[in-house]
């Protein structure tokens, strides 16, 4: 019978053609997966039980659970947690436990499991407990927050990284050459514009396959050979800067311009390498989490406002994300820029974790140490503590650090901005605790 028009094939996406089949073509994830770690040891063991991956998007989830199942020959379902309910989930574990009387498990892998509601995870449950089926579940969000407590305790977490860059270029190599790819047409991509592919991906398999796609498929036509060119990329990105390399020296050289330009209390240049590495494509949380540390860092007890500040920033890109959340970030940015400076607070840290380090066995004092029995009593534990806010100055001269530590200096303030304030504080309880040293 002669097929019409609607019966033909429709070609797959790319990244639906590329996807991996066995272990050996699965890129990325290699703490989970290489020789000897733990999840390929229980998938070559097959002693897998039900479990939860975690991770980005495009990090290869659903297809790690469908390479699991067809390494254990299980039976595979693909629930969606969007379009299922209760009953269908009923149907699909009585159906799991009808293939288990004939030695057939059943992996049911639910995607964006963290969209399930309580009553639509409670329905797995009584299933996960007998050993009926094998759950798989993904999410993108925290499976603490968004799984609840009974299903998540009987459910091993594995967290997938976004991957590497040199995953993503092999993967992109891969697609070229590989016969469900283009590897049966003649492309020519000179690796720089693979390399700037891979790195506008941010660790997404699934977003730079979709970008080689559009990019071939874009390309120059010469003759046979397909050619693309550095204005195609640009334009099928919408990106001017993408030869920047998220894992490579110029994402070192960015992140550092940014944070020696708010160190010397530039403003203007912090900002413009701030929009410098969020235009390129960098993740707003990688560069939060670095104005977070600065502020404490660099700015410190100057103005303990800054690390407020830039904890607000750092939550707002959590809660909006990218494009909005770029003005948080320049506001963080900024601040910290016109701040005033001290390093104080860290390297107070660092005298004390170089102590610390050396005296790792160093008794605590027996006068602050807790006594909640009675042979603790018996032991001198907590005797002659002195409560500060009993005493007349709210100070005492008893002695916190070990005999061998007694007379350490760790923190030293500054007199910039606010810290000036600290530095008179310490130095009030320093001449009090002289004057008083007799009476210990």
């Amino acid at each position: 019978m002669q097929q019409s028009f609607f019966d033909r094939d429709v070609p797959q996406p790319l990244a639906a053609r590329l996807r991996p089949r066995t272990l050996e073509e699965y890129v990325g994830q290699k703490h989970l997966l290489g020789e000897g770690k733990v999840l390929r040891r229980l998938i070559e063991a097959d002693h897998i039980s039900s479990m939860i991956f975690w991770g980005p998007p495009g990090v290869g989830k659903t297809t790690l659970a469908r390479i699991i199942a067809e390494r254990t020959r299980s039976h595979f379902v693909d629930f969606s947690a969007v379009t299922s309910g209760i009953r269908e989930i009923k149907q699909v574990m009585n159906d799991a436990e009808e293939s288990r009387r004939y030695g057939v498990n059943t992996i049911v892998f639910v995607d964006e499991i963290h969209r399930f509601n309580k009553a639509q995870q409670d329905a797995f449950l009584p299933y996960v407990e007998k050993g009926s089926i094998i759950l798989i579940g993904a999410t993108t969000e925290n499976p603490s927050f968004e799984v609840n407590g009974a299903l998540l305790s009987r459910c091993k977490v594995f967290v997938l990284q976004p991957l590497s860059n040199e995953d993503i270029i092999s993967l992109l190599h891969r697609a070229l050459t590989d016969e469900r790819g283009f590897g049966l047409q003649t492309v020519e991509m000179p690796e720089e514009l693979i390399a700037a592919v891979a790195a506008f991906a941010n660790g997404d398999a699934r977003t730079a396959l979709m970008t080689l796609e559009m990019v071939v498929l874009n390309g120059e036509l010469r003759g046979d050979t397909t050619v693309v060119t550095p204005e195609t990329v640009e334009q099928c990105t919408s990106r001017k800067s993408l030869l920047y390399d998220k894992n490579g020296e110029e994402h070192y050289n960015l992140i550092s311009a940014l944070h020696k330009s708010m160190r010397n209390s530039d403003p203007d240049a912090a900002v413009y390498w701030l929009a410098r590495m969020l235009e390129s494509g960098e993740d707003p949380m990688y560069i939060a989490r670095r104005v977070v540390r600065f502020a404490s860092e660099d700015v410190g007890l100057a103005d303990p406002r800054a690390l407020e500040i830039c904890v607000a920033a750092s939550q707002a890109c959590h809660l909006i994300g990218m494009p909005e959340c770029t003005v948080h970030l320049a506001q963080a940015v900024i601040y910290l820029a016109l701040a005033p400076k001290s390093n104080a607070v860290y390297t107070a840290y660092g005298a004390a974790r170089a102590d610390a380090a050396t005296m790792l066995a160093e008794p605590v004092p027996l006068v602050i140490r807790n006594a909640p029995t009675r042979l603790m009593k018996e032991l001198d534990y907590g005797k002659g503590y002195q409560y500060a806010h009993d005493a007349k100055d709210r100070l005492t001269n008893m002695q916190c650090l070990p005999d061998s530590l007694r007379d350490r200096t760790y923190y030293q303030p500054t007199r910039q901005g606010v810290e000036g304030r600290f530095a008179d504080r310490l130095d009030e309880i320093k001449r009090w605790k002289a004057e008083h040293a007799e009476d210990q």
